[in-house]
């Protein structure tokens, strides 16, 4: 499968299930915000550098922008800065802080300074540890939902952060401004694949 069909596949969920109105409105603003000049919000420049490499790693440019390009790093620091409380802000901290011990205990240094297959090593055993969302219909979750952990949580912000981007929205996924043509009757065949509404 493609990087463009999953992307659109989980944009099905993550998009909307993660990236409220509220912190829509933060991604928009994150995307004017220029990237030699930005300072973090909340992080520290470690934190900050192991938080972009794992979003450039989980969404890199390919024939798409990549989450960089998207800013996902500079949004993530915001929504923790704006709209975290100080117990989870200080979660994440530990957080971030426990991820590059391991890192340091198996691989020898933090995430940001693994070569390339050191890090692809540590999003795999990631992805195999992590605890998985809850199925959910019509945004409402499935039984009880239990703790995914660090990457998994940071994954799905990430991702989400990234779908609901205007670049991503407009010309990546397919585009469907509102309010548009009413056909009452048309067959969904001939509808396609629709899941950005502008």
């Amino acid at each position: 499968m493609d990087r463009r069909n999953a992307l659109k596949k989980t944009g099905l969920f993550a998009g909307a299930a993660i990236v409220t109105p509220s912190l829509f409105s933060l991604l928009q603003a994150c995307k004017d915000e220029p990237r030699l000049s930005w300072k973090p919000l909340f992080f520290t420049d470690i934190e900050a550098q192991t938080i972009a490499t794992l979003v450039d790693m989980i969404l890199p440019k390919t024939d798409t922008p990549g989450a960089l390009e998207m800013k996902v790093d500079i949004f993530i620091d915001t929504v923790v800065a704006k709209g975290y409380d100080e117990n989870g802000q200080q979660d994440m901290r530990k957080n971030i802080a426990k991820f590059n011990e391991d890192c340091e205990v198996n691989y020898g240094a933090i995430f940001t300074e693994l070569n390339e297959a050191d890090r692809i090593k540590v999003l795999k055993n990631e992805e195999v540890a992590s605890g998985k969302f809850n199925l959910s219909i019509w945004g409402k979750t499935i039984g009880e939902q239990k703790p995914v952990g660090f990457y998994r949580s940071l994954k799905a912000m990430a991702i989400g952060a990234y779908l609901t981007s205007e670049e991503i929205g407009k010309n990546v996924l397919n585009y469907d401004p509102v309010p548009g043509k009413y056909e009452p009757c048309k067959p969904v065949a001939d509808i396609g694949n629709k899941w950005s509404l502008g």
